[in-house]
C-alpha cells in the first residue's frame, strides 16, 4: 500500500512579503510530494480567499495546500497598521492558537517564518520538529544573529535604541547596516519600540530551536554572507512555478489587465513602479513621484494600492491623472498586479522598487535593473546589494527636505534605462540565479537535502 504523503505545517508570519515566498515554498514542497497546512491569520487568509476568488483562473490551482485560519489576537475594530499593538497581539496570542492546531492535525514539522520563532517554542514542547524559513537575506538574519555583540559593542542599548548614528558595516562584501533601520525600528511611542525589539530578539533566539535554517537567496548573490553563516541555508530565489501560473497567496485581488497592455510595448521600453504592500507616501512626494514618470516620456506601469497615500490628495488631481496618461498611451495605473508576471515581460526595462527582500529577488531572477527607492527596515541594506555590491541598479536621492524631485526621478530613469553595464551585470545574476535553481545547482542541491530532511 502506497504510504501517506507527508504533512508539514507552513507558518508565515501574516504580511504579504512573507505569505509569499512561503506560499511559493509550499508549492515546491507540494511538487515534492507533500500535503501542506497553511495557516494565515483570519484577516490574512480572508484576503487571500478573496483574491483567489477574484482570479477564476486560479481557483483551483491548490491542491495539496489546505488553508486553515487562526485569530490574529486583536478586535475586530483594533487598528492592524499600528504596528506595536499588531505585534503584541501576535507575540501573546498565536502560539496558544498554532499550539491547539498542531494538537489537530498531528503534523510532524513545522515549517515557520523565522518571524514567527515564538511558535517554534511551542512546536518543539509537543515533539514536533522545526525548519525556519528566513524570508529576506541572508545577511539580515546574520545581522541579527550578532545583536547580542552589537550591544556589547555599543552600538545598541538593551532595549535596542540606536547609541550611534549611521551606517556601521559588520562584514566585507555585506551590505552596511543603519543603527536607525533596523528590523524592530518602528515609528512611534518608545514602548512600541522596546515590544518590536524584544519579539525581534525572541525570534531570532527561536531560531536555535530550528534542526534547519533556510532562506530565499542563493549562493551567488550573498557569497561572503553565506560564508559568515554557513548555518543559513539559501534555497532560492524561490518560485512558485515556471510558468508563473500558481496563486502566491496575493492579498489584493490582481489586475491582469497590465499584461496585455505590456503586450502592445516594444522590449525593455516599459518603467515599472511598485513599492510593496506598506510603504505610505504623502501627497508631495506622491505628486513628485507621477510628475517624474510623466517627465520621462516613457511609458509606465504604476501600482498604487488604495492606501498607498496619506490622504491631502485632491481626489480630481487622482482622479484625473490616470485618466490623462492612459488617454496618451503612455501610462497604466492599477491597485495590484500578478508581479512575478510583470518583472518576466520582454517589455519591462526597469523597476523603480522599494527594495522589499521579494521585490530585489524577482528583479534579479528576471535580470530587471532596479531604481532603488527603500521605505524601511532591511530595505536600506537590499539596496546597497543592488547599488553598491552587484551593481545592478542606482538610487533616487532624496533632497534636503526629504523629497525625491520629479527631476530626480526623471533624471535616474534616463541614466539606469541607458546604462550598458548595469543591464549586462543584471543579465550574469540573473543566469547565475536560474543555475542555482537548475538541476546541480546549490539551491538545487540545498533543496533536495531540505526535502530529505523534511521526508524522515
Amino acid at each position: 500500500m502506497a504510504s501517506a504523503a507527508p504533512h508539514v505545517m507552513v507558518l508565515p508570519f501574516p504580511a504579504q512579503g512573507h505569505v509569499t515566498p512561503l506560499m511559493e515554498l509550499s508549492h515546491r514542497l507540494v511538487d515534492h510530494g507533500f500535503q501542506v497546512t497553511f495557516v494565515c491569520t483570519e484577516p490574512i487568509h480572508a484576503l487571500v480567499l478573496n483574491a483567489l476568488r477574484r482570479d477564476d483562473e486560479n481557483s483551483d490551482a491548490m491542491p495539496g495546500i489546505r488553508l486553515v485560519s487562526i485569530p490574529d489576537g486583536l478586535a475586530d475594530g483594533d487598528d492592524r497598521r499600528d504596528l506595536c499593538k499588531f505585534l503584541d497581539g501576535v507575540s501573546r496570542r498565536i502560539p496558544g492558537y498554532v499550539e491547539e492546531l498542531i494538537r489537530e492535525t498531528g503534523v510532524k514539522w513545522l515549517v515557520g517564518d523565522a518571524n514567527m520563532g515564538l511558535c517554534f517554542e511551542v512546536a518543539k514542547k509537543l515533539g514536533v520538529l522545526v525548519a525556519c524559513v528566513w524570508p529576506a537575506s541572508g545577511a539580515g538574519l546574520g545581522t541579527l544573529l550578532r545583536v547580542p555583540q552589537l550591544i556589547q559593542d555599543g552600538f545598541f542599548d538593551d532595549k535596542g535604541f540606536p547609541k550611534r548614528t549611521g551606517a556601521f558595516e559588520l562584514f566585507p562584501n555585506v551590505p552596511p547596516m543603519y543603527t536607525s533601520h533596523m528590523p524592530w525600528s518602528i515609528d512611534g511611542a518608545t514602548e512600541g519600540q522596546e515590544v518590536s525589539f524584544r519579539l525581534v530578539s525572541r525570534n531570532t533566539q527561536a531560531t536555535s530551536l530550528a534542526e534547519i535554517v533556510v532562506c530565499n537567496s542563493f549562493l551567488d548573490a550573498e557569497t561572503a554572507a553565506f560564508e559568515l553563516f554557513p548555518d543559513i541555508v539559501p534555497i532560492g530565489p524561490l518560485c512558485a512555478d515556471q510558468e508563473l501560473r500558481k496563486p502566491v497567496g496575493q492579498l489584493l485581488p490582481e489586475d491582469t489587465r497590465c499584461l496585455a497592455w505590456l503586450d502592445a510595448h516594444p522590449d525593455s521600453s516599459v518603467v515599472y513602479v511598485a513599492f510593496g504592500s506598506f510603504a505610505v507616501f504623502d501627497p508631495r512626494q506622491f505628486r513628485e513621484l507621477a510628475e517624474g514618470l510623466e517627465l520621462t516620456g516613457r511609458p509606465f506601469l504604476w501600482v498604487v494600492r488604495p492606501d498607498f497615500t496619506s490622504g491631502g490628495l485632491g481626489k480630481a488631481w487622482f482622479d484625473e491623472f490616470p485618466s490623462r496618461v492612459a488617454g496618451n498611451g503612455n501610462g497604466m495605473v492599477v491597485n495590484w498586479c500578478p508581479q512575478q508576471q510583470v518583472l518576466a515581460h520582454r517589455a519591462v526595462a526597469c523597476f523603480v522598487s522599494h527594495c522589499g527582500w521579494n521585490s530585489t529577488m524577482e528583479g534579479v531572477r528576471n535580470g530587471v535593473p532596479i531604481l532603488c527607492w527603500p521605505y524601511f527596515v532591511d530595505q536600506f541594506a537590499n539596496r546597497s546589494y543592488v547599488c553598491d555590491i552587484w551593481r545592478t541598479g542606482l538610487a533616487v536621492a532624496p533632497g534636503d527636505d526629504g523629497v525625491v524631485t520629479k527631476e530626480e526621478v526623471n533624471t535616474k530613469l534616463e541614466q539606469i534605462i541607458g546604462d550598458q553595464g548595469i543591464a549586462e551585470r543584471a543579465r550574469v545574476l540573473k543566469d547565475a540565479a536560474r543555475r542555482s535553481v537548475s538541476v546541480g545547482g546549490s539551491s538545487y542541491q540545498n533543496f533536495k537535502k531540505f526535502v530529505s530532511l523534511l521526508s524522515e
